[in-house]
C-alpha cells in the first residue's frame, strides 16, 4: 500500500518521476546506496519528528546528523525521533521506506540545507526496496517543504 501512495503521488503530480525498485533491502542508508549504485551522502534520508505535540519530517543528505541545538531553535522545541509504529501511524510508511511523498496525513515536511550540495538524490518511496530519483529543489517544490539548517555533516 505504502510505495502504490508514493506512485499515485507522482503519478498525479510528477509523472515523469519513476518509482524505482531494487531487488536488494535499501532500509538502511549503506544499503540504500549499495542497491541504487550513489555514495551513502546522495541519499535523502526522512527522519520523523516530533516536537511537542506536532510531528514532522526533516529530509536530509545521508551522512547527516540531526544537531539538537540547531533542531530546537529552527522547530522552537526539542525535537524527539518518532519509534517504528508511531512513524508508521503518521507516514502510512514503514521505517525503511519513509519518504515526503504519498503521506497517509499531512505533515510539515523540512529539507535540509545539506541537500544543497547534490543536482540528484535518492529519497526512498514507501517500501524498504524503493525509492525515487530527484534534484532536492524539485522535492522540496512537490512536498512544499522548508528549507532548514538542522544538520551537520560528517566528512
Amino acid at each position: 500500500m505504502s510505495v502504490e501512495s508514493v506512485r499515485e503521488f507522482f503519478a498525479k503530480n510528477a509523472p515523469d518521476i519513476e518509482v524505482i525498485e531494487s531487488d536488494k533491502s535499501s532500509a538502511t542508508v549503506v544499503l540504500a546506496a549499495e542497491a541504487f549504485g550513489v555514495t551513502p551522502a546522495e541519499i535523502a534520508k526522512t527522519l520523523s519528528l516530533r516536537v511537542g505535540d506536532m510531528n514532522m519530517l526533516v529530509v536530509t543528505c545521508g551522512t547527516a546528523r540531526l544537531n539538537n541545538k540547531k533542531a530546537r531553535a529552527a522547530f522552537g522545541g526539542k525535537p524527539r525521533m518518532l519509534n517504528a509504529e508511531e512513524a508508521l501511524e503518521a507516514t502510512g510508511h514503514p521505517v525503511g521506506g519513509i519518504c515526503p511523498f504519498g503521506l497517509k496525513n499531512p505533515l510539515k515536511i523540512y529539507c535540509d540545507l545539506s541537500l544543497k550540495n547534490f543536482g540528484e538524490v535518492v529519497p526512498a518511496a514507501g517500501s524498504v526496496n524503493s525509492a525515487v530519483r530527484i534534484s532536492p529543489a524539485r522535492m522540496a517544490e512537490l512536498t512544499h517543504a522548508e528549507w532548514v539548517d538542522v544538520c551537520d555533516v560528517a566528512n
